[in-house]
């Protein structure tokens, strides 16, 4: 039996939304060491899988060209909110099938073929080395409102990755209710590319290269924060049309009840949401955590509060 261990991610943003500039797309985000998935896989001779994964095992052994598994998700994480459950899972699944069987996963390889790496790389990214990371993108030519094919691109390949200062934590406040998905996200993020801005893509060159690219090489979480906060502020001006705002409702109304927060700084929402998240470190996490569910139930909604570390390394296979 193998069993694959990660954690989830917060996807910062995109580095350019705009047709206009020679590379689509760039994720910017990080790895968190909870909450987390743990696969275990066993060879077998016809597929056996828990409901959440079974058609993602399906999809595995085909592209390993194995004859089945026996696939268990130990611990998981909640689906559309923001933490990049889809890809998590995915190479999760794809890593305990292939060292079931022997084999090296080639995690960056085989992600196209299972429908991952279409846009961001930093799911991947954060699966295969963990820490803070910002991909390169996308050639636009090839990345035009309508994308290549499933399996036809490659997995943008990481331009910059810092690890996570161990004394920094973060605040996830994940409301009830999910993000957008599958066709739905497609069809938002063509909207999003046809007419998106690209003067915002220069501010958003501007406050990675100034602002979260210095300050997570010196550990400087002040900075990092308030630099968080404005790359998601101006990615939220590509989204507004397409999900009511510059957050996705109700993350506006809670990173508007976490800006006066002492213990928290730089507030944003990750991916499509709702999980809303602020930076914090080790002494103020109980502080966080407290206003956190303070702002949920100023909002008037129930959700789930934690506080937790990043992480500075890959998937774990024992």
């Amino acid at each position: 039996m193998v069993r694959v261990e990660t954690g989830a991610r917060l996807h910062v943003g995109f580095t350019n939304l705009s047709l206009a500039h020679e590379r689509l797309y760039g994720g910017v985000g990080l790895a968190l060491d909870e909450p987390r998935v743990v696969v275990e896989a066993t060879r077998g001779d016809g597929v056996d899988a828990d409901p959440e994964l079974e058609s993602t095992t399906r999809a595995v052994c085909e592209c390993l060209d194995v004859p089945g598994a026996r696939v268990r998700l130990i611990e998981g994480l909640p689906r559309h909110v923001g933490l990049g459950s889809g890809t998590q899972h995915t190479l999760a699944t794809l890593a305990a099938v292939a060292y079931a069987y022997d084999r090296d996963p080639e995690v960056r390889t085989l992600a196209p073929a299972l429908g991952r790496g279409g846009r961001s790389g930093v799911g991947v990214a954060t699966f295969e080395t963990g820490g803070f990371v910002v991909d390169a993108g996308h050639p636009t030519e090839r990345f035009t409102t309508t994308p290549p094919a499933r399996g036809e691109w490659s997995v943008p390949p990481v331009v910059s990755r810092h690890p996570i200062p161990e004394d920094w934590r973060f605040l996830l406040v994940v409301p009830e209710g999910t993000g957008k998905s599958g066709q739905t996200e497609d069809d938002s993020m063509r909207a999003v590319v046809e007419r998106a801005d690209p003067a915002i893509a220069d501010d958003l060159a501007a406050t990675l290269v100034r602002g979260l690219l210095p300050a997570v090489a010196t550990g400087d979480r002040d900075r990092f924060g308030h630099a968080v906060g404005e790359f998601g502020r101006l990615n939220g001006a590509w989204y507004a049309d397409e999900q009511g705002g510059v957050y996705r409702p109700p993350a506006g109304e809670l990173v508007a009840a976490l800006g006066d927060a002492a213990a928290v700084g730089g507030v944003g929402q990750s991916s499509w949401g709702p999980t809303v998240y602020g930076v914090t470190d080790r002494a103020n996490a109980d502080g966080a955590r407290e206003a956190g569910q303070r702002a949920l139930d100023e909002v008037g909604i129930e959700g789930d509060v934690r506080v937790v570390a990043g992480r500075n390394e890959g998937a774990t296979v024992r």
